[in-house]
């Protein structure tokens, strides 16, 4: 297959583009840390250094190719609202990085896949869009954000035949959580997230999510009467 990933620099999206590589997929990953691009060049895939905030150069560069099969949208970022003072600069950071540039490339794929074999979207969201959680009011937004376009590619999308995924991990040790400063309950590696979501899209699934454990939790939880579960989540922040 001919694939691309953004996000390609460190991570999920390193994981994958490494992983797809070693299984003799033609890869494309995307970032925008050289020395890390140059590491994966190194390895035999192809690389882009392209920074999806920047909406024109990035369209450019995606025309650039010619087809693809796969298209993993990986690129993200995740910061956290300390109360009491509310930074709206923040949110907005995390929706560029989250939604903007996620948006800029489905843009830029789309045409590509259009041209592939068995064409399927994937979109990386996050289990915090399940419910809301403690600080999260920027991420958790800017992936349920996520969530809700996938979803709606998916029903736009079936007349061309176009597969559209959507990945929510729980907590996966990546240089992003390293920064954490609160426990991750059923943290896994990024090898076995990889797993997880290589067997999804090779099974062409709707949404990949996991760790089940701490997933399947979070979506039984969403389920509770609203004053429930605001009453668990407090309880939880006086903890």
């Amino acid at each position: 297959m001919k694939i691309l990933i953004t996000g390609a620099t460190s991570g999920i999206g390193r994981q994958l583009a490494l992983d797809y590589h070693g299984e003799g997929h033609e890869v494309w990953a995307i970032g925008r840390n050289q020395q890390a691009l140059s590491e994966l060049e190194a390895k035999g895939i192809h690389t882009g250094k392209v920074d999806l905030t920047d909406r024109k150069n990035s369209l450019e560069w995606f025309a650039s190719l010619e087809s693809l099969d796969l298209a993993v949208l990986s690129a993200g970022t995740c910061e956290y609202i300390d109360l009491p003072d509310f930074d709206s600069e923040l949110v907005a950071r995390v929706m560029r990085h989250n939604v903007e540039s996620m948006a800029v490339s489905i843009q830029g794929v789309l045409p590509l896949l259009r041209k592939g074999t068995r064409p399927h979207l994937v979109g990386i969201g996050s289990a915090a869009a399940y419910l809301p959680l403690h600080r999260a009011e920027a991420y958790g937004a800017s992936k349920a954000a996520v969530a809700y376009m996938m979803e709606t590619l998916r029903i736009d999308l079936y007349k061309e035949k176009i597969d559209v995924s959507l990945v929510c991990p729980g907590f996966v040790k990546t240089p992003l959580t390293d920064r954490n400063d609160f426990p991750m309950p059923f943290r896994i590696s990024v090898e076995e997230a990889g797993r997880h979501i290589r067997d999804g899209i090779a099974r062409r699934k709707l949404e990949i999510h996991f760790p089940k454990r701490f997933t399947c939790i979070l979506k039984m939880l969403n389920f509770l009467p609203r004053s429930l579960l605001l009453r668990l989540a407090q309880r939880m922040v006086r903890k």
